[in-house]
Order: structure tokens, then sequence, then C-alpha cells
């Protein structure tokens, strides 16, 4: 007994739909404003698709065995994610926990877009997947930079952040579950979502749907211009379940130029630390307002304690603009630059007695030793080849420019060099330690260990990270 397949015949009897609806189709788009807003879309997304790519990782992590959460085993994973192309020349930005643990990147391109129509289906994209190399990655903001060797790629452009609305209009962009070339449609939520109250991030709110596998992608408006890169989202089920976040465009463009410039993002500050004001912590400090953001501390001889900044000062304006929340104080920050001066407004003293001080703070960039470093280096000394690092031997004199090493030797990863033989996950500012069970002191050593390697053979680099001990493994290529 034979069985029938309704999808097929539903299909079929769609292709048969008489001429003469058609015809009456043409005449409702040229004065029906829903038939005017569905071509647009469709020419949208018939744009953006082909600067929107895939991203196939494949490195080692932490798996559970049986879905038990007591037995961690460290083990081979692949993963998918997805990204935009911002430069003709190969650069693109993606989330940075999509290339978390990599040891092989690779991105697939498309040369147009896919699935435009049923009948364009035949045809579909033309897809090339090519190898990516990590310039650089920025765990702060989850976000991270990769370079393809190609040339003339169809690109996007960043929006200015300040021009975005909520209830505007967004399209989001991606590879989520691994469907490629996938668009969904939705309006800004919320142009200012801030996650934690204690700290500075901040996100798009989006309802357009958002699921595993977009992370990477653009969220656009309508004219084709990236608004953020998709994140996140808030859900109980593991799907979407309209609350998705995306990184801001302002965001997205400081890193990006920081890491293609440096390798890494320069945290620029003037020596303070803030916090979002509560109504308890107005209450118990006696403070004139119960909203707004107050200085929690202050660098001892930094440019803020220098230019009079107290503790308890409630942050009134920078340069002008009123500052209600400590996304917006970090916002303004990335507008500056190091050995920009900002004028800060603030409200001292406590409530009933309170006086507005007026001050000049230069901003500084926290990360400056290492780029020293690296613009004293001699290349031709430095490159780690295999590694595709620019390294630098630990002395005396670096013991005491990074008081907080573990372990006072090694290798500082001072940049990361183009055309690495592999993606062995070192970042700029990693101290390699061991290679194996091999100590390494110089750079010599470094080279002599890896000198002995054979393809297929197993390479566990002890490193220090940001005050931790940890592990890369991958294998030799």
């Amino acid at each position: 007994m034979s069985r029938r397949i309704p999808g097929l015949f539903a299909v079929a009897a769609l292709l048969t739909i008489p001429n003469w609806l058609g015809a009456q189709t043409e005449t409702q788009r040229s004065s029906d404003p829903l038939f005017r807003v569905s071509d647009e879309v469709q020419r949208l997304a018939a744009r953006v698709s082909p600067s929107v790519v895939k991203i196939l990782v494949s490195g080692y992590g932490p798996v559970n065995e049986n879905g038990s959460r007591e037995t961690a085993l460290i083990g081979r994973q692949r993963s998918i994610g997805s990204g935009v192309i911002l430069d003709p020349n190969g650069y693109v930005i993606t989330n940075a926990h999509v290339v978390a643990g990599a040891q092989r990147v690779r991105v697939t391109l498309y040369s147009r877009a896919g699935g435009q129509s049923l009948q364009a289906l035949e045809s579909g994209p033309r897809a090339r997947v090519v190898e990516a190399r990590i310039v650089g990655v920025d765990k702060a903001t989850d976000l991270a930079v990769l370079k393809v060797e190609e040339t003339n790629l169809p690109v996007l452009k960043l929006a200015n952040y300040a021009d975005l609305r909520q209830g505007q209009m967004v399209l989001a962009f991606g590879t989520p579950e691994g469907l490629e070339n996938t668009v969904t449609m939705g309006v800004v939520s919320s142009v200012l979502r801030q996650l934690n109250p204690d700290t500075a991030t901040v996100y798009i709110q989006t309802d357009a749907a958002i699921n595993p596998g977009n992370s990477g992608g653009p969220l656009v408006d309508i004219d084709g211009k990236v608004v953020g890169i998709n994140s996140s989202i808030y859900s109980e089920s593991g799907g979407n379940e309209g609350i998705g976040f995306a990184i801001p465009s302002l965001i997205v463009s400081h890193v990006y130029k920081e890491i293609r410039a440096y390798g890494h993002v320069h945290r620029y500050e003037i020596g303070a630390r803030l916090q979002t004001i509560t109504p308890t912590l107005a209450a118990g400090l006696n403070l004139a307002r119960d909203h707004g953001v107050i200085v929690s501390d202050v660098e001892p001889d930094g440019p803020a304690e220098t230019a009079g900044l107290h503790r308890q000062d409630i942050i009134l304006k920078l340069n002008g603009m009123a500052i209600e929340s400590l996304p917006m104080y970090s916002a303004s920050l990335y507008l500056r630059r190091s050995g920009d001066a900002v004028a800060l407004e603030v409200e001292r003293g406590a409530k009933g007695d309170t006086e507005t001080v007026k001050l000049e703070i230069p901003v500084t960039a926290e990360d400056q030793d290492l780029d020293n470093l690296v613009g004293s280096l001699d290349p031709a000394k430095a490159l780690v080849n295999r590694l595709g690092i620019l390294g630098l031997e630990i002395n005396s004199k670096m013991v005491q420019m990074f008081p907080d090493l573990r372990i006072k030797s090694g290798i500082v990863v001072a940049a990361r060099a183009a055309g690495a033989a592999m993606e062995s996950g070192l970042e700029s500012g990693d101290v390699i330690h061991q290679v194996n069970t091999t100590d390494i002191a110089s750079l010599d050593g470094l080279r002599a260990a890896i000198r002995v390697l054979k393809p297929g053979d197993p390479v566990v680099l002890q490193i220090e990270r940001d005050g931790a001990l940890r592990y890369l493994a991958f294998d030799w290529e």
C-alpha cells in the first residue's frame, strides 16, 4: 500500500496556480504597502547574505560523559557559528565564544545569496570552505577577529549606534543549528540592555529569532548596516523565546579596530571604579540620590585622583552628556582615546549638603606595557614561525613589569604572527611555561622543543593566562 506525502503534493499544487493570480499580485504590489515592505526585505536579504559566513571550529574542550556533570573529560569538539565580513581583504568579526578552544578554524564563503525562491534552490549559493586564522580575541566583549586569505569579498558596514531606536525593524542573519543562510526578522526591543547592574557590558535586545549557531552573525537595519553582532539568548528551553542579545556596533567598531592594529584590545580608563547606585546603597551611605553611578574606588596616584576625584562622588555628566547608568559611562569612554581629557561633573557630599564639582581627567590605556614590548622586538629574533607568535624571554626586568606572574620564567606571547602553520589557541599576553613535559625558559628552548615534533604528535602547552595556569592541547600538523 502506497503512502502519500502531503508536503510534496502541496508544493506541486502551488506550482500549478493559474498565472492570473500572479498578475493580480503584480497589480497589488504597486499599491499595497505590505507587498512593498516584503519586496524590500527580499532585496535586503539578497544583498546582505553574501557577506555572512559560516564558521566551522574544531578543537578540544570539556566533554561530559553520559550527560553527567561530575565526570569532566577533555575531548575533541566541533562547533558551528556565524560571522560577518567587514573588510574585502578577508577580515571577519564573530564571537569570542565561537572560537574558544579552537585548534582549527574554517570559514564558508558564499558568492551569492541562496534560498531566495523555490526556483533558485537548484543553483543555490556557491560555497567555498577556506582556512582562517584568529587575529585576536577579546573575552570581555565576547568578540574575535578572523582572517582568511581572500580578496574582493562582499562586506557590510557598521551602523551608527546613536541612531538606533526602540521598535526599529532589524534582521538577524546566521547559521542557527547549522542551517546556513538563515534570516529572521523582528524589532529592537531595547537599545541599551544591561544584564548585570555592576558591569558596564551592554547589549541590544531584539525579538528577531536567534538560536544556537546564530552567534557571531550580524543584526542589520533596513539599510543593510550592522547594528550589532548576535551574541546570546535568554532561554529556558535552549531555543528562541523572543529575547535575544547583540553586541552594539559602537563596541564592535572599537574592538575590531584595536584587534586589527594590536592583536588585543586596550582598556581606556581614568583610574576610577564605578558602581550602579541602588536604593539600599543610597540609604546606607546617605546619598543625595538613589539612582545613577557612584565612584567606589580611585586608583592611588592615578589620573582621577590627581585631578581631584573622590570616592562616593556621584557622576552627573561626562563631556556634557548626563550619565544615568554604568553602560552610559562606559559607552562615553569608548569614544575617547589615550591622551584625551574628559570633562567630568560630579555631585559630592551627603544628602542635604552637596556641591557640584567639575573636573578635567586625562584618559589612559591599561595595556601599554605589552605594546611597548612589541615595539622593541626584533621580529627576526622573536619569531617562532611554527607557532605563529612573536615571543619574548622573561627576564628580571619583565618580572618587575609583570609582578603577578605565577612562574617567573617562560616565553611571553608578545603578538601573533601572520601565516601560522596551525591554530594553537595562543593569545597575546599568554606565557608559555612548558611544551609537553619540557620546561621552557628561552626562545631557543621553545624552538628546540617543537622542532622534534612530527605531524600527528600530541602537543600540550602549559601557559599562564590572566593569572591562572592552564593547558592548550592540540595535534601537531
